[in-house]
């Protein structure tokens, strides 16, 4: 496995955590099998069930995957999938290229790396993984010399879409890309045609992104294999850098 050198904060009450890039077949098993629980049993999504109880597509082998371990059992706990520029060459595309078409993004196209399939084991949503995984992220994107981060965040669509226009709505106030950032979804959710709730409830991946000063830029995709709508977002890396990770 190949290390990138960062552990959690002693200081913190979480389990001693271990990061690491994933290197061998078993260890991407692992990965897509915590993806799979996540993703997939967890939500109920059983049109996506497999005997094989992986959480796998075409991008995961031209990707790297970050693998965060709980250091005393050695489980796999957390995990976020990274697409540098030179897996982007080999398969031909960005994930995200399959909802949006992003060619305003264009001119920047080869310092950017994209970012998905955030997965956390339901035992250790207590920070400390997320923390990890993020500082992951700023090292591997450091190493990559790129200064672009791009990824999508869902948002669950179980009250028929009217809490994800409350939260599109609100976050576009606050957080929408200059116009030149932008990207257009190619099955657009049908934001304008729903009442927002009074109060949206922001899910924690999209949170950490606006935390640490992503951008919104435009409207959400439809996923309707996973009966939710995706927002599309960067995230430059000199935001990151303001923020001690390691």
């Amino acid at each position: 496995m190949r290390m990138l050198n960062i552990t959690a904060d002693a200081r913190t009450n979480f389990p001693k955590l271990s990061l690491s890039i994933a290197t061998t077949r078993e260890e991407l098993r692992e990965i897509q099998r915590l993806r799979y629980k996540v993703f997939i049993e967890a939500m109920g999504l059983t049109a996506l069930s497999n005997d094989d109880g992986l959480d796998a597509d075409e991008y995961d082998a031209y990707c790297d995957h970050l693998i965060v371990r709980d250091s005393s059992t050695l489980k796999v706990v957390g995990t976020y999938r990274l697409l540098s520029t030179a897996g982007v060459r080999e398969i031909g595309s960005f994930h995200s290229e399959k909802q949006f078409d992003l060619a305003h993004l264009n001119r920047f196209r080869a310092r950017i790396v994209e970012a998905g399939r955030a997965c956390i084991h339901p035992d250790y949503r207590n920070g400390g993984v997320i923390m990890l995984l993020w500082a992951g992220i700023v090292a591997y994107m450091r190493r990559e010399r790129c200064d672009y981060l791009i990824g999508s965040a869902s948002i669950i669509l179980a009250d028929g879409g009217h809490n994800a226009a409350a939260v599109c709505q609100s976050l576009s106030r606050t957080h929408l890309a200059p116009p030149e950032y932008r990207v257009l979804p190619h099955v657009p959710f049908p934001l304008h045609h729903l009442e927002c709730c009074q109060h949206g409830q922001v899910p924690p991946l999209l949170k950490g992104y606006m935390r640490h000063g992503a951008w919104i830029c435009g409207e959400p995709a439809w996923d309707a294999d996973f009966h939710c709508a995706d927002l599309f977002l960067l995230l430059p890396l000199v935001k990151l850098n303001k923020r001690s990770f390691v």
